[in-house]
């Protein structure tokens, strides 16, 4: 959905609702996501919050794409996604061309994701600057990364195998 109110619309039915895509749109909090529990896919451009979570209450996410998150230090909620298999977290692509990041404090939260197959940090980047923590990431499979040292990027692909990959394309059901 794109749209220019400051809230987000109530749904008859979120527990209906499988993906949903909030595209540059002017809600002032996301907070109100937390009805859609059933969730699977999701993906969202200008997150407008400074915390993640209300993500952390989505039990059945498996597919999230966050475009732009510049108010985001911590990503602890994510910890909480046990069923997560896709994740990107970027910066916009204007970001990208002047190399700025959003820098967070740690990607160990990532780490905690038990099922995480595939990864894309792009221009989010630990304050280290370390891929260190995501070695004990065991599910990982592929991972996109852009914004961290080469030096450790090389590093951190040979350390634990995961293949450098862009992630599957989202499917919307």
């Amino acid at each position: 959905m794109r749209d220019k109110a400051r809230q987000m619309p109530t749904v008859a039915n979120p527990l209906a609702v499988a993906s949903l895509r909030i595209w540059y749109c002017s809600y002032k909090t996301l907070e109100s996501i937390t009805v859609f529990r059933n969730l699977r896919t999701l993906v969202i451009a200008d997150f407008p919050d400074a915390s993640l979570g209300p993500l952390g209450t989505l039990p059945n996410l498996r597919h999230l794409r966050i475009l732009h998150l510049p108010k985001i230090v911590d990503l602890g909620a994510l910890a909480g996604l046990a069923n997560l298999e896709t994740l990107s977290l970027e910066v916009l692509p204007s970001w990208d061309a002047s190399c700025k990041k959003t820098i967070v404090n740690s990607l160990e939260p990532i780490a905690q994701i038990a099922h995480l197959k595939h990864l894309s940090l792009l221009g989010v980047v630990p304050v280290d600057r370390s891929l260190a923590s995501l070695e004990r990431c065991g599910s990982l499979i592929s991972a996109q990364l852009h914004g961290y040292p080469r030096k450790e990027a090389d590093r951190f692909f040979a350390a634990s195998g995961v293949l450098r990959a862009h992630p599957p394309s989202l499917q919307f059901d």
